[in-house]
């Protein structure tokens, strides 16, 4: 198969970062750029042969993996529907029964909305207005806290919020008047059964992830009394939804040295750079500077910034290649959260297919 000419592959495949602007950042992937060259891009083989995934770190809440032989446009729709598509549990609903702390009401339930539950959404449905509230599409969590007088002020936490398997214990005080006494009386909730019955939920209980958020603040005398109902919703209808703290991604650096940089010139190359990307190895000749670590470069340009400087040292981002950062709120490990962005986007894929065909 024809290659480019070395100009041209280098302004195919990387960034170039100058001392003022980075320049070929134009992306030409699209089928037919270089068929005048002689050079197909468009065969979905030489696409399965370089499409690579490789992970760096994973913790219990964050993952860093490589993302290797694929489009920033790709790269950046696996961002947008991690921090807008994927679906998560959050409170969507507070029912106040007493609150005489200095918190407003609608303050108190917008901090209980972003506490993120520790539950897999993939175990319930969407709810709609029209859905009445039971157990596929709603979980129930009280709270009631209260400061006795003669007691210092204390902080109510997250590890309070208690889950009720069984539905909302708040009567429709309303609906309880107009029906007869031998009726029982209802809720804000319709549980046929207790969602304690499945087993993932009753070996791993509903819980907030962090137990140690503060919700408010009382005083002595103080009392705090509600329910919240937390249901599945996206991202992009709210914020609470976002599976995600942060989910970013840079292309992988290059740190080329166009020429050999020794002795003193070596020692001041590896003192400017503040990301510790150089380093000093002994040559049978003296001193020579090399670039062990272009992963950490930042592409603050130090290292270029005085004059000459830019002719012995190129910074190179590839086009290709992205380092990618999920942080996930703890409703799901981060490594499930790319799996579902996944899923989704090939969901999209195959539902355009179908309107198209």
């Amino acid at each position: 198969m024809p290659k480019l000419p070395d100009h041209l592959e280098l302004k195919r495949t990387r960034v170039s970062c100058k001392l003022d602007a980075p320049n070929d950042t134009e992306s030409v992937l699209y089928s037919g750029a270089y068929a005048s060259m002689g050079v197909d891009n468009s065969s979905l083989e030489s696409f399965f042969k370089e499409f690579n995934v490789v992970v760096n770190r994973l913790s219990e809440d964050d993952i860093e993996f490589d993302m290797i032989g694929i489009d920033a446009a790709l790269a950046n729709a696996f961002r947008r529907i991690l921090i807008s598509e994927v679906p998560t549990m959050a409170f969507e609903k507070v029912f106040i029964a007493k609150n005489t702390s200095v918190v407003q009401d609608e303050v108190l339930a917008h901090r209980l909305g972003l506490i993120p539950l520790r539950v897999d959404p993939r175990m319930f449905s969407y709810k709609s207005e029209k859905d009445e509230p039971n157990e596929k599409n709603t979980i129930v969590f009280g709270l009631h806290a209260q400061c006795n007088r003669g007691e210092p002020r204390r902080s109510v936490k997250s590890e309070e919020l208690k889950w009720l398997p069984n539905g909302s214990m708040f009567l429709l005080e309303i609906e309880n008047k107009a029906s007869s006494s031998t009726t029982a009386p209802r809720t804000y909730t319709n549980f046929k059964s207790s969602q304690e019955m499945q087993p993932e939920l009753s070996e791993n209980p509903i819980h907030p992830k962090h137990p140690d958020i503060t919700i408010a603040r009382i005083g002595p005398g103080q009392e705090i009394e509600l329910e919240a109902h937390a249901v599945k919703g996206v991202g992009k209808e709210h914020a609470k939804w976002s599976p995600v703290a942060t989910a970013w991604y840079r292309m992988l650096p290059e740190v080329v040295l166009l020429q050999d940089i020794c002795d003193e010139e070596a020692e001041k190359l590896v003192e400017k750079c503040p990301a510790n990307v150089f380093d000093i190895e002994d040559t049978p000749t003296g001193k020579k500077a090399t670039a062990p670590r272009p992963r950490a470069c930042t592409l603050c340009r130090e290292c270029i910034r005085e004059e000459g400087w830019d002719e012995k040292i190129a910074l190179r981002r590839k086009k290709d290649h992205f380092i990618f950062t999920v942080e996930s709120t703890g409703a799901l490990p981060p490594e499930v959260l790319f799996t579902e962005a996944v899923k989704i986007l090939e969901d999209k894929c195959e539902r355009i297919i179908t309107e198209l065909s």
